[in-house]
C-alpha cells in the first residue's frame, strides 16, 4: 500500500477511534456508583458517627444498589481515619465521616500531615449537633448570670469538665473564662459518658457537655441546663437560652458532622453523593431516628459545606491561638 494511502487510512481510523473515548468517560460517570462505597468513620464503633453512617449507608444501598461498607479508623483524635482518606484514591469510592474536630484538629497538632480544607473534596453537611453548660442540681446557680457572678465571687473554687482536652468544650470552656473574666481550673475527662456522670453526683458542678450526652439526665433533672452554644437556640431543648442571648459572642460556631472525599474527587460524584445524603437525612424516619441521636439533620451542597469548613477552620484555629490552648 502506498504511503499516502497508509496515513489516510491512520487518519480515518484515528478519527473513527476518538470519539468514543470521551463517551466512554461519560458513560462511566453516569454509571457511578458502579462498585461497593467506602465510608470511613475515624472513631470507634457503636459511637454517634458510627450510627449515622450505618443509617446513611442503609439508605445509599438502597437508592443505589451497591453496597456501602462502614469502615471505623479510630486514633490520634480522628487524625489517623482521616488521614486515610485523604491519601485514598480519588474515583469517588472512599469518603470520610467526621464532625467539628476535623477543623479543630489542625491548630492542636501542628504535624497533623494533612490540611483539613485543601486535601478533600466536601460532599455536604449531614447532622448539627451542640454543645451545653450545664450544672449539678445542687448548684446554687441556675441561669448564665447568677453563674458568673457566684463563680467571680468565688475565684478558684468551681472548676469546669469538659469531655477532653482540645475537644469542643475544652475550647468553649476557656473562651466562656476569658469572656465572663473567670477563674477556672479546667477538668478534662476521657468522654463524655464520664463527665455526665460526675457531673450528675456533683464531683464537678459546672461542665461543658455535648448535649447528645447529657439529654437524658437534662430530662430526668440530674443536670441543669444554662446555656447553648450555636447561633439560635436548639430545637434539641428550645428552652435553653443561648451564650449569644446573654451577651457572650464567639459561640456560634455550631457542631457539625459532614462528609467528605479525597480531593480531586470527580466533582459530579461529589455533587452526587451529596444530592442523595440530602435527600436520605430529609426522610421521615432518617429524620425521627437522627434526633433520637440528638441530632439536627441538615443536609447542604458542596459549595456549601466547603464554605462552612473554611468559616469554621478560622474560627477554631484564632480561639485555640489566642486562649493558648495545647494537648498535654
Amino acid at each position: 500500500m502506498p504511503t499516502v494511502h497508509r496515513r489516510l487510512l491512520g487518519a480515518a481510523l484515528l478519527a473513527i477511534a476518538l470519539p468514543l473515548w470521551p463517551s466512554a468517560h461519560a458513560a462511566d460517570t453516569e454509571r457511578y456508583p458502579s462498585k461497593p462505597l467506602t465510608i470511613v468513620v475515624p472513631s470507634v464503633a457503636g459511637n454517634v458517627n458510627d450510627a449515622v453512617a450505618r443509617l446513611l449507608g442503609q439508605e445509599l444501598t438502597k437508592a443505589w444498589g451497591q453496597p456501602v461498607i462502614v469502615d471505623n479508623k479510630p486514633g490520634a483524635g480522628t487524625t489517623t481515619g482521616t488521614r486515610f482518606v485523604a491519601q485514598a484514591p480519588k474515583d469517588g469510592y472512599t469518603a470520610l465521616l467526621t464532625f467539628t474536630a476535623h477543623v479543630q484538629n489542625p491548630p492542636l497538632f501542628p504535624n497533623i500531615g494533612y490540611d483539613p480544607v485543601k486535601d478533600f473534596t466536601a460532599v455536604g453537611a449531614v447532622a448539627a449537633s451542640s454543645t451545653i453548660l450545664a450544672v449539678s442540681p445542687d448548684f446554687p446557680a441556675r441561669t448564665l448570670p447568677e453563674l458568673v457572678k457566684l463563680v467571680k465571687a468565688n475565684p478558684g473554687k468551681y472548676p469546669y469538665g469538659s469531655y477532653g482536652m482540645g475537644t469542643t468544650g475544652h475550647i468553649l470552656g476557656e473562651l466562656f473564662k476569658r469572656e465572663a473574666g473567670l477563674d477556672m481550673v479546667h477538668v478534662p475527662y476521657k468522654g463524655g459518658a464520664p463527665l455526665a456522670t460526675d457531673l450528675a453526683a456533683g464531683h464537678v458542678k459546672i461542665g461543658l457537655i455535648a448535649v447528645g450526652t447529657a439529654k437524658p439526665l437534662l430530662q430526668s433533672g440530674k443536670l441543669i441546663p444554662v446555656a447553648m452554644a450555636g447561633p439560635q437556640r436548639s430545637a434539641l431543648l428550645p428552652d435553653v437560652p443561648t451564650f449569644l442571648e446573654n451577651g457572650y459572642k464567639g459561640f456560634e460556631p455550631e457542631a457539625w458532622m459532614g462528609l467528605m472525599m479525597p480531593a480531586g474527587v470527580p466533582p459530579e460524584r461529589a455533587a452526587a453523593l451529596s444530592k442523595e445524603v440530602a435527600r436520605i437525612v430529609r426522610l421521615p424516619e432518617i429524620d425521627q431516628r437522627m434526633r433520637e441521636l440528638n441530632l439536627v439533620p441538615m443536609g447542604s451542597s458542596p459549595q456549601e459545606f466547603d464554605a462552612m469548613l473554611k468559616s469554621d477552620l478560622d474560627k477554631w484555629s484564632r480561639f485555640v491561638r489566642e486562649l493558648n490552648i495545647k494537648i498535654e
